[in-house]
Formats: structure tokens, C-alpha cells, sequence
């Protein structure tokens, strides 16, 4: 399932701006790009999801997948973040990739190229059999587009095993810092290398189990 691009808030193209959303520091890194934000979710692999539950904070690393303005979770039944979040727990969800490492001729100016997101917001459980198997479609599509249609469906067992929660992609921002390092001008004769050593996520070749026949493709 092809995940549709529109807007993700009432105002096409931007997300709603909070002040728990609006960048105070660098705020020339933010955008509240609907596009942008998308983008980067769909890139990303992993979002970490911040909750509290029983008044103890978590974060906690979890495959996700996106359909239109949703963000799509899931996990066993009995999951405690999926569970608190349905319980009315809010979230904190963010991603971040990373793009270069930027070495500066100061310790103090190095930093990194990166594009990250962070989305507020509460949880929903979905309870419809169509958009719960659409939700998981989408997860596994997110890994490798496509690779639902060349697999077996959820079963009803499974269905019933696996809580699916939706989160509305409404308030949030992202930031990208780009570009080489930034020095003081009082350092650029210094005798030190300074650049960007890019950075990217390679997928490799892919590795048949055994069961696999050897004429399969992945």
C-alpha cells in the first residue's frame, strides 16, 4: 500500500506549531513542512517513542509505518507503551537521520548533518479489521515497499494478538542542519583538516534462509 502525501494538519502543507514544538535555538533548522516531515518519516527506519508509564519516563525504539496524516505502531496485546497510549498517555515520537559528520577546526563547532522529527501527540487503538490490516501493510511496506503483496496476510489470530495504535501527525516540526563546518574566522589558518565525512545506511545483499529456495528472489 503506497502511502498517499498531503498535508498533515487543517492547513495544507504545514503542521501546527505549539510551543512545545517551536524551535527556540537554531530555529532557522526548523520547518513546519508537512512535506518535509513526511519525507524524513518515510526515510527513517526506526522512530523512539517517549512515554511515561506509571509515572517512570520511556523511550522506547520501535518499528512504525505512515498512511497519509497517521503514524502507525504496533505490538502484542499486552504491550505497556502501546497500552498507555491508548489509556490517554501522550507521546513524544522522533526520528533522526543522519547525514555527515562535521569536523570543525574546534573541538566546540563539530557537529553533524542531520534531519530529525518530533511529533506530539496521543494514540488511538484501531479497532477496524480493514484499516488495522492496512496499518500493518503499511509497517511492513515501510521496511521494503511492496513486500506485502509477497507475503501471507495476518491471519485472524493474529489480528486479534497485535494492537495496532494510530497517532495523529498534527503537532510537531523537523530540523536539518546541512552544509559544512562553521569556524571561527580566528581558527580558519589553523593547521587542522575540516570537512564532512558523509554518512548513509546501505542496504546490502540480501541473505536467503534456509527454507528459501534458491531460484526465489527477494
Amino acid at each position: 500500500m503506497t502511502a498517499p502525501r498531503r498535508g498533515l494538519s487543517s492547513e495544507p502543507g504545514i503542521l501546527r506549531t505549539t510551543e512545545r514544538t517551536r524551535l527556540r535555538r537554531k530555529a532557522d533548522r526548523a520547518s513546519d513542512n508537512a512535506e518535509i516531515v513526511a519525507a524524513i518519516l518515510d526515510e527513517a527506519m526506526v522512530c523512539h517513542v517517549g512515554v511515561a508509564i506509571d509515572g517512570r519516563p520511556r523511550v522506547i525504539p520501535t518499528a512504525f509505518g505512515r498512511i497519509g496524516s497517521h503514524l502507525y505502531l504496533h505490538g502484542a496485546v499486552a504491550n505497556s507503551m502501546l497500552r498507555a497510549l491508548v489509556a490517554g498517555a501522550e507521546a513524544c515520537v522522533t526520528v533522526t537521520l543522519i547525514d555527515g559528520l562535521v569536523l570543525a577546526r574546534s573541538a566546540f563547532h563539530h557537529s553533524m548533518n542531520y534531519r530529525s522529527v518530533m511529533v506530539f501527540g496521543g494514540g488511538e487503538a484501531v479497532t477496524d479489521p480493514d484499516e488495522k490490516r492496512a496499518a500493518l501493510a503499511a509497517i511492513v511496506d515501510h521496511m521494503v515497499p511492496g513486500r506485502s503483496q509477497a507475503t501471507r496476510p495476518p491471519n485472524d489470530g493474529e489480528l486479534r494478538a497485535t494492537l495496532v495504535v494510530r497517532l495523529a501527525l498534527d503537532e510537531g516540526s523537523a530540523k536539518v542542519r546541512n552544509g559544512p563546518p562553521v569556524d571561527d574566522p580566528a581558527d580558519l589558518d589553523l593547521d587542522h583538516w575540516a570537512g564532512v565525512i558523509p554518512v548513509a545506511m546501505i542496504r546490502g545483499q540480501p541473505e536467503p534462509d534456509a527454507a528459501t529456495p534458491t531460484d526465489l528472489s527477494s
